[in-house]
């Protein structure tokens, strides 16, 4: 029941971000110019979402590590190479928790069309924000932490940048 309601606000939040002005200074200063351009290709509730997450972020460790202040920013990045409607990114979110099979089935490949698109951005986003960043030139373990956010951190308890893994999936939790 809390995620539900988690997720409803996260939906009103998204309806309502044409309203809210993202603090853009906020994100400039901890970014490349490429990695900027990245997050300005984010729609504004990605924009949002993110900004929070790195206030969650810094709130709990102000000298948090560079790559972790990155990764929060950019770690929905791929989401920008196919912008969804609140109604498609719901659907996919409902489909997922009380259909998971098909939410798998629906995100099997990357053939976008507009049924199958909120799953397939839902799956692969964050292999798509690794992309991204590749071609921004970012630091390997920003790009490590972003393309492993949606996975389960335990299964990298060896990795150095566990830690940082963890912070990042509970920030972004939370947010």
């Amino acid at each position: 029941m809390k995620v539900a309601v988690h997720r409803f606000a996260q939906g009103v939040g998204a309806l309502f971000a044409f309203a809210r002005s993202p603090n853009l200074g906020l994100a400039q200063r901890h970014l490349s110019t490429c990695e900027y351009n990245a997050f300005r290709s984010m729609s504004r509730s990605e924009q949002l979402h993110s900004l929070h997450v790195l206030q969650k972020v810094l709130a709990d460790d102000p000298n948090a590590a560079k790559a972790l202040i990155t990764a929060a920013l950019l770690h929905d990045v791929g989401k920008s190479r196919y912008h969804l409607s609140v109604l498609q990114k719901t659907l996919a979110v409902i489909i997922e928790a009380i259909a998971p099979q098909a939410s798998r089935h629906l995100s099997r490949d990357e053939t976008i069309s507009f049924w199958r698109a909120p799953f397939i951005v839902r799956r692969h986003h964050a292999k798509w924000s690794g992309e991204i960043l590749r071609s921004c030139g970012s630091d390997a373990d920003v790009i490590w932490l972003v393309e492993r956010h949606q996975d389960s951190a335990e299964q990298y308890r060896d990795s150095q940048c566990y830690v940082l893994l963890s912070t990042l999936q509970r920030a972004d939790g939370e947010c």
